[in-house]
């Protein structure tokens, strides 16, 4: 016991004397974590540059302009009487909407001939334009309701009843879950599960590495022949440094004002699961690729495009098969799964009972290999050594 206190003691100072695991495993969550949390903290988009080309110029169309400028969502930041050249100012202005008017519009509407309002939504960017189209939407559905009721008013109809003949029955939509459609909180999960596994891939990926690569790797193969111990000897101290770095990645959330629970138990023994897969993961491909370098950047590879597999923001289900059964291969998938059923949805671990089953699959899967592998590394070391001796 005394030897294995004084070698995890050795540990924790090989960790720390590696400026880049360091600055990997502590620098990259808490730097990542407070640059995008300012990056989404806003929320939600709004003064997004709209332009207005108003060829009726009447009452009725500046009063659209007029409900338009109100939105918070969006800024009519030209209006104009005539096409002209706004398809050559897209490139620099890089407008989010083009509303045509067309001329006669007020005539039209008020002789019940419908004309229509063109609207050009820019969509090289899907995101401005869903906020952008959905504020459309309301102000000139808003704007077209008024119209139709204060024409059946004047027709003779009461104010009720105008308002109940424009409108036979109400729909009323429950926004479920994000009912501000905070950007931030949709992604701030999903980047800070993705940063956290990076972390402990490429943390975990230099232990074994490095200690084939400087020689360490035979001084603790003499201590003990059992690979367990040395899986747990170099597990343990990046087990307490995670509880570390995953309070810290955890308390983002009530500091930027993230309203998502996260200090529950069903979230610790999710973390707790996901932290071990992750880990083993970064183990194992450590003892297989005794290069440091080598090693991180497989890693690398292989977490690049996580994020994206997930399904996180794009569903699984409509990916092909193949990418699918690669995606499940991932800790991260079956986390950021788990993660929304019992954070956002507020659901319990009986919820999740499929995701976690998951990561205990790939965590069990990936300890089996290492340590076989680890048993034989160490067995042909021994053996080396007691042939020199």
């Amino acid at each position: 016991m005394k030897q294995f206190i004084r070698l995890l003691g050795v540990e924790f100072r090989r960790i720390f004397s590696n400026s880049v695991l360091v600055a990997i495993f502590f620098g990259a969550p808490i730097l990542y974590g407070v640059m995008f949390a300012n990056v989404y903290k806003k929320g939600k988009l709004t003064d997004m540059p709209v332009v207005v080309i108003d060829e009726d110029n009447s009452p009725l169309s500046g009063k659209i302009i007029d409900a338009l400028g109100d939105n918070e969502a969006l800024l009519v930041t030209k209006v104009q009487y005539a096409p002209d050249n706004i398809a050559e100012e897209m490139p620099s202005k890089e407008y989010v909407a083009i509303l045509t008017i067309p001329d006669g519009f007020e005539a039209a509407v008020l002789q019940k001939r419908y004309p229509e309002v063109q609207v050009d939504i820019n969509l090289a960017n899907l995101v401005p334009a869903n906020f952008a189209t959905r504020a459309i939407q309301t102000v000139l559905g808003t704007i077209s309701a008024g119209v139709e009721i204060e024409g059946l008013k004047k027709a003779g109809a009461d104010p009720a009843t105008a308002a109940q003949r424009y409108e036979p029955f109400r729909v009323n939509y429950n926004r479920m879950y994000n009912p501000a459609s905070n950007y931030m909180e949709l992604m701030m999960p999903g980047i800070l599960g993705t940063i956290m596994q990076q972390v402990l891939f490429l943390g975990l990926a230099l232990v074994f590495a490095r200690d084939f690569e400087d020689g360490y790797f035979n001084k603790l193969a003499a201590a003990s022949q059992w690979s367990l111990y040395h899986i747990v000897l170099k597990a343990l101290p990046f087990v307490l440094l995670s509880i570390v770095m995953w309070l810290i990645v955890g308390s983002f959330y009530p500091l930027f004002g993230i309203a998502i629970p996260v200090f529950t138990w069903p979230m610790v023994l999710l973390v707790s699961i996901f932290t071990l897969a992750c880990m083993f993961i970064g183990m194992l491909f450590s003892l297989a690729i005794p290069s440091q370098l080598k090693a991180t950047e497989l890693l690398m590879v292989l977490a690049t495009p996580s994020f994206l597999l997930s399904g996180y923001t794009w569903p699984i289900e409509a990916m092909p098969r193949l990418i699918q059964q690669f995606s499940n291969l991932l800790p991260l998938t079956h986390f950021l799964q788990a993660f929304r059923r019992i954070a956002i949805y507020r659901g319990t671990v009986a919820d999740i009972h499929t995701q976690l089953m998951a990561l205990i699959w790939i965590s069990c899967f990936c300890f089996l290999l290492m340590t076989i592998l680890l048993q034989v590394k160490i067995y042909r070391q021994r053996k080396q050594a007691a042939l020199v001796n």
